[in-house]
């Protein structure tokens, strides 16, 4: 089975959906960055892979337009980690990009239906 690597925004993933998977693993409980990756890929039954070069830079990205913030924490093999936690701003932004997401999806679901279905 082939996996699909989540890239940014030029990459193979439409704009703004490694964001968006990003904010949806921090709903919950703050992560690190393997947490996020891992989260991701089961989540998706390991459809999509977040590799390093795409998570960090989403993660930088999103700290700076104040959607999560970070700070030094201890992970669960006991090694010093950076955990991201979801801001109120980030909530908020995440309410929005499913939105978005759930009207693309449903475009693209009336477009891929034959013709005699519409």
């Amino acid at each position: 089975m082939s996996r699909r690597r989540v890239r940014d925004a030029e990459g193979d993933m439409l704009g703004g959906t490694l964001d968006m998977l990003i904010l949806q693993s921090l709903r919950l409980n703050p992560a690190h960055g393997f947490t996020i990756a891992r989260l991701i890929q089961q989540r998706s039954d390991a459809a999509l892979l977040v590799e390093d070069g795409s998570l960090y830079p989403g993660l930088h990205r999103l700290e700076e337009r104040g959607w999560i913030i970070s700070s030094w924490g201890m992970s669960e093999n006991n090694r010093r980690a950076r955990f991201y936690r979801l801001t109120p701003k980030g909530r908020r932004s995440l309410v929005r990009e499913t939105t978005r997401w759930e009207r693309l999806v449903r475009a693209i679901g009336r477009v891929m239906r034959p013709a005699e279905e519409a």
